[in-house]
């Protein structure tokens, strides 16, 4: 089904978005450490230029949904662009983001009215919150089994009974990564005038369901390009249903994209919302 992704729009926001977790030589070789792209200041202030809201379907399907709820918590908040909006609209309840990214998160401090913590969902014990989301495959961070159990233990726990958790993650039969290559490289002017340029490279060939790339960035007055290592999961829909039901999760609704369509075979996403069994 390779030939599928091609019917895809070329995505301008970095795949990893939010994921800031990649695998890198150490003196452990298995550590995990923040993406530069997310962790360095300068790379991370140039995340709400390449992805505005505008042109984000994700976040229009999300904030009515943080509206709702009084008490939300967003796992891998980055600069905080949900939280921000819902504040704007008038959420007066409880909003707290949760990002293990320094750079993301002094975009999203911006805005004090906001609980921010960084770290993990290992790092804290939360109090209960009737809506837990993780937008722009955050997910897909969770690598390994002994990342992905603990963290959907950990969300359960935090859900009010009636609570809910939503979130997406890529298809794999679309296989998007195949168009993360260095000629779909997207640009964008800052206030000076210059171009900035994103781009990336898909490490080969692909180990069954993670996929490793390098994300390149460049800009006229830097003195060398800019780069960053990211590895991402992709976890088919059996796979996820069963991670969540072992962890005490339901799934309530499925969607193939953000317009709300049936998940099928071909949909670019596998949006859930899930509920405590």
């Amino acid at each position: 089904m390779t030939g599928l992704s091609s019917t895809l729009p070329i995505a301008r926001c970095p795949p990893a978005r939010e994921t800031h977790r990649s695998t890198v030589p150490t003196s452990n070789h298995n550590a995990l450490v923040v993406d530069r792209q997310f962790s360095e200041p300068q790379l991370a202030a140039l995340y709400d230029a390449f992805c505005p809201w505008e042109e984000r379907d994700d976040l229009d399907f999300y904030l009515p949904l943080v509206m709702s709820a009084d008490t939300v918590l967003d796992v891998g908040c980055g600069t905080g662009a949900l939280l921000h909006r819902a504040r704007e609209s008038g959420h007066a309840g409880r909003l707290v983001g949760l990002d293990p990214a320094v750079g993301m998160l002094e975009q999203a401090r911006q805005r004090t009215d906001i609980e921010w913590v960084l770290g993990d969902l290992s790092a804290v014990d939360w109090d209960e919150f009737d809506l837990i989301v993780m937008t722009g495959h955050a997910f897909q961070v969770l690598l390994d089994d002994e990342e992905l159990r603990p963290a959907l233990a950990a969300i359960r726990r935090a859900l009010t009974p009636n609570g809910r958790f939503i979130f997406e993650t890529r298809n794999p039969l679309v296989r998007e990564w195949e168009r993360w290559i260095p000629e779909n490289a997207v640009e964008e002017t800052d206030s000076a005038g210059a171009v900035l340029k994103m781009s990336h490279e898909v490490n080969t060939p692909v180990d069954g369901e993670r996929v490793s790339f390098t994300s390149t960035y460049t800009h006229p007055d830097w003195e060398q390009p800019e780069v960053s290592h990211s590895t991402l999961r992709f976890l088919d829909a059996e796979s996820l249903s069963t991670f969540l039901a072992d962890a005490g999760l339901t799934i309530e609704e499925q969607f193939g994209d953000w317009d709300r369509q049936p998940l099928t075979v071909t949909s670019p996403e596998i949006i859930t919302i899930a509920a405590r069994s």
